[in-house]
């Protein structure tokens, strides 16, 4: 059972009808029920469910104290398990996957290995945030599509509920990425849709939480602010409990909004289909272990992320990293790092400079994807990194690639 919890300002109390309220406005669209009902309806049976979440640093439990429990997502989880699972809820399983600073960009070429966890997870719930991470996305929406649409198609079916959170500022995304659910006819849940309206109001008014109570900085959540996220999903997952089950499917055989370039997506490095690349490491055989970390799942520890890499150090000599593929887009994940001893590289393609690979583009420790090419058709191309010129001295990380055939 909740309690009232003492917020940096006020209280939030959990069971008034002004609570209540604030939470239904977060529901923007049922979409088509038949996944989740189904997902539901297994829980109640006893039958393994997987909850699967992936997005940004407020997936991932970021201003949640301790993060790795107090986070929406575990909060969720638990919430689902309480309602919907049976004998303890031990059939209901989690999985984490929210890395801080990086947009669906990433996330699509993630999503095999972090959700699916190669093969070994079948997700029945796909929990989708990236509303308040995509203004990074390169392809304003394609890449956000693409992954959507990776969820959907995959193996198990899953239901797949995007989820807009929202900052300080009241900003997020929402009105572009919510064509995409209602496009394919997804459940969807606002944060801001909840709370940026009563933000305004005095608590005579029907204020619930104040700004400075919901957020502990302009990004992120509170303790308070991932309870009320958990709230407004799980509040999704009891009117669809309500509801009678929808006869048939989505329909993923139409025209995307945005596109669908992406969808099948998948990861290249030293661990995952290096055997469909021709490599040649030069001097970017060393492995970089200073790497962006996340607590997955409900680890209180960290994960390295992209530990299967190629690093090269001024030690290491100056020889090119040089591969050919056969493909059609091609994406370079690579280290941002705050280190001065990081420096920029230089990116060809088929003889041409497709790209420069700044280390510093964000001075922190932090996983980024850059598209090098996105093409029609598949082809072989050759693809060449070096230092860029006066950075001969410096270091420099290559995470991993994202290749559609």
């Amino acid at each position: 059972m909740k309690e009232k919890i003492k917020a940096t300002v006020g209280t939030v109390d959990y069971y008034s009808e002004n609570y209540r309220e604030m939470i239904a406005r977060s529901l923007l669209d049922k979409g088509n029920n038949k996944r989740l009902k189904a997902a539901i309806a297994k829980a109640k049976k006893g039958d393994d469910v997987t909850l699967a979440f992936i997005g940004g640093s407020i997936t991932h439990g970021a201003g949640a104290d301790p993060l790795h429990t107090g986070c929406y997502a575990y909060r969720t989880y638990e919430a689902f398990k309480e309602r919907f699972g049976i004998n303890g809820g031990d059939h209901i399983r989690f999985i984490k996957a929210g890395v801080g600073g990086t947009p669906s960009e990433l996330g699509m070429i993630r999503y095999d290995r972090d959700v699916c966890r190669d093969g070994a997870a079948q997700p029945d719930i796909v929990v989708i945030e990236f509303a308040v991470n995509d203004a990074d996305d390169e392809t304003k929406g394609v890449c956000y599509e693409s992954l959507v649409l990776k969820a959907l198609a995959s193996g198990s079916e899953p239901a797949v509920v995007l989820l807009f959170s929202v900052f300080e500022n009241d900003w997020n995304l929402q009105d572009r990425l919510s064509l995409v659910g209602k496009h394919y006819g997804l459940p969807m849940v606002s944060v801001k849709d909840a709370v940026t309206e009563q933000f305004y109001k005095s608590p005579e008014e029907g204020q619930v939480i104040a700004k400075e109570s919901f957020f502990s900085d302009i990004y992120h959540p509170t303790n308070a602010g991932h309870t009320i996220m958990a709230d407004c999903l799980s509040w999704l997952f009891s009117e669809t409990d309500r509801d009678e089950i929808k006869q048939v499917d989505i329909n993923l055989n139409k025209p995307p909004v945005f596109g669908n370039d992406f969808v099948n997506v998948r990861l290249l490095d030293r661990n995952h289909n290096r055997e469909l690349a021709g490599i040649t490491e030069g001097s970017f055989h060393e492995a970089d272990t200073d790497l962006q970390f996340a607590e997955v799942d409900d680890h209180p520890y960290g994960t390295p992320q992209f530990p299967f890499n190629w690093m090269r150090t001024p030690e290491s000599g100056s020889e090119s990293f040089m591969m050919k593929i056969h493909s059609k887009s091609l994406l370079l994940i690579y280290k941002n790092s705050g280190g001065d001893d990081f420096g920029n590289a230089e990116v060809w393609v088929d003889g041409k400079l497709a790209r420069l690979a700044e280390a510093h583009a964000v001075r922190w420790t932090r996983c980024h994807a850059v598209i090098l090419y996105r093409e029609l058709e598949a082809r072989e191309h050759a693809v060449e990194i070096k230092m860029a010129a006066g950075q001969e001295n410096k270091r420099f990380t290559i995470l991993g690639f994202g290749f559609v055939q």
